[in-house]
């Protein structure tokens, strides 16, 4: 199960993507993320899927590791199709089947939905998977830096989603460990009715809770020892530096998102 979650993990390596600014690279997420709702043809759709599948290159990823990734959530995205063939009744009839039918307009609509899911999950894993969590923290700060001025804790901001990133695998871990335990003592998951199996997930819920409790109380008292006390004077030992590939990147995005706005138009 853990190794099927890519989510929060991060992987070590030395490519383009590895070495961008973190600022870079939050700023394209959030652009990718803004422009991927205003494709609505194939065209736009073609485009999206080939800047993704750049950026899948660059960074040198597996791609049936970030595959693997999309497995736990793949639910949602057939959902999503099925939901789109049975609500849209526009353009011509395709199927039939009693009053079951598909419609044109449905199954087009329910592909281009789902292509968005996939593409965004793609994008917004390729991030933890080539940024550390500090680097996450540093950019998101920098980033925020203006909003200071109306008295909002960035520092603060950055750091705590910096730190639920970081907990998310050791979270996984810890249900998987408890999942394991409480098989050996004979909780079944997988069996029953509705309501048994809801009630064996309370065994599982319980200790996961009191873990998570634990683990917060440990790492405030860590950062407490260590002399923590929020953004105030603080001093920064890794520096960020924009360079030229950071610039390209922008740039592409920016005209990927300007091609977008035309083809739409």
């Amino acid at each position: 199960m853990i190794d099927n979650i890519i989510i929060g993990k991060y992987v070590p390596g030395s490519t383009v993507i590895h070495r961008m600014d973190p600022r870079a690279k939050l700023l394209t997420i959030f652009l990718y993320v803004f422009i991927v709702f205003f494709a609505n043809n194939g065209i736009t759709y073609f485009l999206l899927g080939l800047f993704t599948f750049i950026i899948i290159l660059l960074t040198k990823l597996p791609f049936s590791f970030l595959w693997n990734g999309l497995k736990p959530v793949i639910w949602i995205v057939g959902f999503t199709f099925l939901l789109h063939i049975l609500v849209t009744k526009e353009g011509d009839m395709l199927f039939r089947f009693g009053f079951f039918s598909i419609y044109e307009e449905g199954l087009r609509q329910g592909f281009f939905i789902s292509l968005r899911f996939i593409f965004l999950i793609f994008m917004t894993t390729t991030l933890t998977l080539t940024t550390t969590p500090i680097e996450i923290t540093d950019g998101m700060e920098s980033l925020l830096k203006p909003f200071k001025k109306f008295k909002l804790p960035v520092h603060e901001l950055a750091l705590m989603m910096s730190i639920s990133l970081r907990f998310i695998p050791t979270l996984l871990e810890e249900t998987e460990k408890i999942l394991k335990a409480q098989m050996a003592r004979g909780v079944d998951f997988t069996s029953g009715s509705v309501k048994e199996r809801i009630k064996a997930i309370v065994p599982l819920l319980v200790p996961l809770f009191i873990s998570a409790f634990k683990r917060a109380e440990e790492l405030a008292t860590a950062m407490e020892a260590r002399g923590y006390r929020g953004s105030e004077g603080r001093t920064k030992i890794r520096q960020l530096k924009w360079g030229a590939i950071d610039s390209i990147m922008m740039a592409s995005i920016l005209l990927l998102s300007i091609i977008l706005l035309l083809l739409r138009a």
